[in-house]
């Protein structure tokens, strides 16, 4: 792919950055990347690919072009077609959020379904456009991973600092996936000491009595924790800890149909 501009980019990210997922892709195994939005509409505290300010700079450079649909599909395809229960993931640490890019990526999924319905297209991003996710899931998208510090509002609204959306549009985004039929997981951003809190934990609870989720990834929070624990107590009061282990037996006793994992899992193996 000599011409490919996504592949240069995923060479980059594979050599200078080491990036396991850039480095699947030409090894051909598991999950493959699909970088591809420029802009996002979050300020994320601990985002890897922006730093405007601080003295601890970002992870990676963010991807400086969009790529077009057929650079997209080429790369896909050629994963897809080597690699047995392949996943294609776009919303990747060197990007923005997926959603501000549905100009390329829907068109993009619309062709790979065309040549083959072999593959899972996966989307992680903070949901917070449903209306573009209902187009992308028409087109063909299997999976969405919502990223979530918290399902308290104002502790997410303090880590993640969204940019012309709210809270409630990422909720519609997870209820929309569910009654969709699709494969939803959480990118849940733990930080043991807030996120097995009394508070969180209630909460937490709820959220999975209403959201009927099928996958928790359990993500370790990309930042420092005593600033994070300064931010979230201006936020809410979240009280005392309950421990981890504890916390992930609440949750497989009271809701046993909820996998617990690490990586996005291949259509093959969802439940």
């Amino acid at each position: 792919m000599p011409y490919n501009r996504l592949r240069v980019h995923l060479e980059k990210c594979a050599l200078e950055y080491g990036c396991p997922a850039a480095k699947n892709f030409f090894i051909g195994r598991f999950e493959a990347p699909l970088p591809t939005a420029t802009q996002c509409n979050a300020r994320c505290l601990g985002c890897l690919s922006l730093q405007k300010k601080g003295k601890i700079s970002h992870c990676q450079d963010r991807i400086s072009f969009t790529p077009t649909p057929d650079e997209i599909c080429e790369i896909a395809i050629c994963h897809i077609g080597r690699v047995n229960h392949a996943i294609v993931s776009f919303g990747q640490g060197c990007e923005g959020d997926p959603l501000m890019a549905a100009e390329v990526i829907i068109p993009a999924i619309e062709k790979i379904r065309k040549i083959t319905t072999k593959g899972t297209i996966n989307v992680n991003t903070n949901a917070s456009k449903p209306d573009v996710l209902e187009k992308m899931f028409d087109a063909g998208l299997d999976s969405i991973r919502v990223s979530l510090n918290s399902v308290q509002e104002r502790c997410y609204n303090a880590y993640f600092r969204p940019q012309g959306y709210k809270f409630d549009d990422v909720l519609t985004s997870i209820d929309l996936g569910i009654k969709k039929g699709k494969h939803v997981s959480l990118n849940y951003l733990n930080c043991p000491g807030f996120t097995d809190s009394s508070g969180e934990v209630e909460a937490f609870m709820k959220f999975l009595t209403r959201y009927r989720i099928n996958f928790i990834q359990w993500r370790n929070l990309n930042y420092d924790p005593k600033s994070y624990f300064k931010e979230m107590e201006k936020a809410a009061f979240f009280g005392e800890p309950v421990g981890m282990v504890d916390l992930f037996n609440k949750i497989k006793k009271t809701f046993p149909e909820v996998a617990f994992g690490y990586f996005n899992p291949a259509k093959e193996n969802f439940k």
